[in-house]
């Protein structure tokens, strides 16, 4: 059965930086893709971030490019979200994702309906 543990949320003033934690557990084989995504109250789950095994391949969304930086420990099959110049509109409750299927060209897939497993979520507030 596979978990993912989230850590990391919290209040943070605008400016400020917060680091997020995903633990994923019930497979032997580190995911291919471990992504972030984001939900705001009444709005969808939005695409944050992603990382391929290897860590080369990235991808991020245009409102967090240059602030947020993901990356991975494969020997902890752990996913990280740091989160820099936070701002009052990255208020949200951030989820961790995580998919061991390889998506065609090697890209991570930003759409949630293309991921199975998801953790409980973690509130992130930024306050202005």
């Amino acid at each position: 059965q596979v978990q993912l543990e989230e850590s990391g949320g919290g209040l943070v003033q605008a400016g400020g930086s917060l680091r997020l934690s995903c633990a994923a557990s019930g497979r032997g084989v580190s995911p291919y893709t471990m992504a972030w995504f984001r939900q705001a109250p009444g709005m969808e789950r939005d695409f944050v971030a992603a990382i391929t095994r290897s860590g080369v391949t990235t991808s991020y969304a245009d409102s967090v490019k240059g602030r947020f930086t993901i990356s991975r420990d494969n020997a902890k099959n752990t996913v990280y979200l740091q989160m820099n110049s936070l701002k009052p509109e990255d208020t949200a409750v951030y989820y961790c994702t995580v998919d061991w299927r390889v998506p065609p060209l090697g890209r991570p897939k930003v759409r949630p309906d293309d991921y199975d497993y998801w953790g409980q979520g973690t509130q992130v507030t930024v306050s202005s």
